[in-house]
């Protein structure tokens, strides 16, 4: 059974770095064609991927949040990260981490897929 772990703060400043950890269980992140995904919801709107890591190392980004993010991974912890840089009040989400068989548009989640139980964020001062 593959299980996924997200842990971080729950309340970080405007302007400050959020980083999150997904701890992977059930599965190896460095095996087998997967793409190791963040995705976040905020109040009120639907589910916005963020990038991924891969099996084999490669990170994709949202164009949209690629200048403030980076994706990298721990392999002998078997666990990926993310970090988001230069927070604002609109950053406050629910963040998923996902084992996530393809990328692309089709509405989430998708079957097969496994997703964490996510983590809320809020940004405020």
């Amino acid at each position: 059974q593959v299980q996924l772990q997200e842990s971080g703060p729950g309340l970080v400043k405007p302007s400050q770095t959020l980083s999150l950890t997904c701890t992977v269980s059930g599965a190896s992140i460095t095996t087998n064609l997967y793409y190791w995904s963040w995705i976040r919801q905020s109040p009120g709107k639907g589910l916005e991927w963020m990038g991924a890591i891969t099996n084999s190392g490669s990170i994709y980004y949202s164009p949209s949040l690629k200048s403030r993010t980076v994706i990298s991974r721990d392999t002998s912890k078997n666990h990926f990260t993310l970090q988001l840089s230069s927070l604002t009040p609109a950053d406050t989400a629910k963040y998923y981490c996902a084992r996530e068989g393809v990328l692309g548009n089709a509405p989430r989640p998708r079957p097969g897929d496994y997703w964490g139980q996510g983590t809320q964020v809020i940004v405020s001062s």
